[in-house]
């Protein structure tokens, strides 16, 4: 015979065997039908050993005629074998490959291991037990158990034909893991049999024509020279039966695009492109066409010329006029001190009007008190006030004690003073109480009245550190705190914080009115003057 390195191997493959560990397994070479009838050696090898598999019955593993069994099949018996077949004048082999596993503790079924079969919706279809063609004759007729998902299945939607199962009206709810069981006797000896099997419903599609859900018979705008990709997009017609036309001439269209609907028909998508479009395309229809063996679709798309979106524009022109606005008063409320300081020194400063007023602000404070806050305050009063306002800033203040004459009547001096003033800028200490600012003071009285019922004098209300409790305040106060606010002191005396450009002094120029900047000795020399005349009149 011939010998067997010298054997013309197939290339196919046998199918694959999956068997559990210790079942009962049968493969048959179908090599003998590509010989012609004559005398033949057949004989089955596992690959690696020389040695042919034994003929003898009694043996776990053995070759009887065509078939080798495994009876049963053990984890060692996994790999692949050969079946070779031989004459005088040939010699053919064809391999298999046998995968014995080891079912896990607790789980009734090995989805690793399972055969795929495929069924669809109908009224009615088959799921076959594989691999038992061996194992079922007249000797061997054991009844059949079907599972789903490790449960007897079990109805009249269920039915058994021989080893196989028929299920009716098939959804795609009969998809998932199924296993037939069965037991099969050889030599007195019974085996189980059992096979697990991964079921695939497919929908059946359905006999109609099919359905263009795009284009539906509408326009698009679009601009010219523009370049247009309009999909055609069809379900239940073959890629080429899905095509675009346009003055009744097919179109050449892109590849298609395919997949698979939800009820089992084929979708597909051609896409439309031209290039560039021109004057002539406006308002011809460009059809897209689908057929199959039960009708035929048709539904067309026209090209408009772009029409201005006139709303866009004015949502758009809004929506940003909103945006400037809110922006625009931000900014406002974030620099609105430094924008009115800005404006004064740029335009007031050159539009000043005569008032008749000679003072910018009659400044009242604390005089009568002892401790460290009241000398701070004289210090802030007499020297630091003066510094900022008078001659960085070119305002004019009145200090009682500073500005008036020896021997001059208070009460006088201030209620001539305020008629002159433009602001009245109170000036409260930190420790300062009713017992310091008292509402009987004549100077304040005066004040007060002036600027809360006679003139109606604006009131710039500054704190000299924070000031914790304003119920021992006079009433009047309290009144101008709830009303206009007031201005904290943070600083100390350095020169940094004598500088007219930091926060404190912008908020205080701020409230002071505008003032053209006049040299500081006219500015010093001014109250004197005014004075004096006054205390030659009297």
């Amino acid at each position: 015979l011939f010998p067997l390195e010298k054997c013309e191997a197939y290339d196919v493959m046998l199918r694959q065997s999956l068997v559990p560990d210790g079942q009962p397994l049968a493969i048959k070479c179908s090599l003998e039908k590509s010989l012609k009838s004559g005398d033949y050696n057949l004989t089955w090898y596992k690959v690696g050993n020389q040695t042919a598999v034994p003929r003898d019955k009694l043996s776990r593993t053995h070759q009887e005629k065509n078939l080798i069994w495994f009876l049963p099949a053990m984890l060692e018996d996994s790999g692949d074998y050969e079946c070779v077949i031989r004459n005088l004048t040939s010699c053919k082999k064809m391999c298999t490959k046998v995968t014995v596993f080891k079912r896990i503790d607790g789980l009734c079924l090995n989805e690793k291991f399972a055969v795929e079969e495929v069924i669809f919706t109908s009224s009615s279809a088959k799921v076959v037990c594989p691999h038992l063609d061996y194992f079922r004759n007249e000797k061997n007729i054991q009844p059949v158990r079907w599972y789903k998902d490790c449960q007897l299945l079990e109805g009249k939607r269920f039915a058994l034909s021989n080893s196989d199962l028929i299920i009716f009206n098939v959804t795609v709810h009969d998809r998932g893991n199924y296993t037939c069981e069965t037991t099969y006797t050889s030599n007195g000896k019974q085996y189980n049999i059992s096979r697990d099997i991964s079921l695939i419903v497919g929908v059946t599609p359905p006999k109609m024509p099919p359905e263009i859900s795009y284009p539906r018979n509408n326009s698009i705008e679009v601009e010219l020279g523009s370049q247009v990709t309009v999909d055609c997009n069809a379900t239940g017609a073959d890629w080429y039966e899905v095509y675009w036309t346009g003055n009744g001439v097919d179109i050449f269209a892109s590849p298609y695009e395919g997949e698979t609907s939800y009820d089992g028909r084929p979708m597909h998508s051609v896409k439309l492109i031209i290039s560039e479009v021109s004057s002539e395309d406006y308002g011809q229809p460009f059809v897209c066409q689908a057929s199959n063996a039960f009708g035929q679709v048709a539904s067309y798309i026209i090209l408009k010329h772009r029409v201005p979106d006139i709303q866009r524009w004015l949502t758009g022109g809004l929506v940003s006029l909103l945006i400037l606005t809110f922006t625009t008063l931000l900014i406002y409320k974030i620099f609105k001190i430094d924008l009115v300081l800005w404006y004064r020194n740029s335009v007031c400063a050159l539009t000043n009007k005569e008032d008749g007023k000679i003072y910018d602000a009659y400044v009242l404070y604390t005089k009568s008190s002892e401790g460290r806050s009241v000398c701070c305050l004289e210090i802030f009063v007499r020297r630091i006030l003066p510094d900022v306002l008078e001659k960085q800033c070119g305002y004019k203040l009145f200090i009682l004690g500073r500005d008036d004459l020896p021997g001059e009547a208070v009460v006088s001096v201030a209620d001539e003073t305020l008629k002159l003033s433009r602001r009245l800028m109170i000036i409260l200490g930190s420790e300062t109480s009713s017992c310091c600012l008292l509402e009987d003071t004549s100077e304040q009285q005066l004040a007060m009245y002036n600027a809360l019922i006679r003139d109606g004098i604006q009131v710039i209300l500054i704190e000299m550190g924070e000031i914790q409790d304003y119920m021992s305040m006079p009433e009047s106060i309290r009144y101008i705190k709830q009303k206009h606010g007031a201005i904290q002191w943070k600083g100390d005396f350095s020169e940094k914080s004598c500088s007219a450009n930091t926060r404190f002094w912008k908020n205080v120029r701020y409230q002071m009115p505008s003032r053209k900047k006049v040299p500081y000795s006219e500015v010093y020399l001014l109250p004197l003057t005014s004075n004096s005349s006054a205390a030659k009149g009297s």
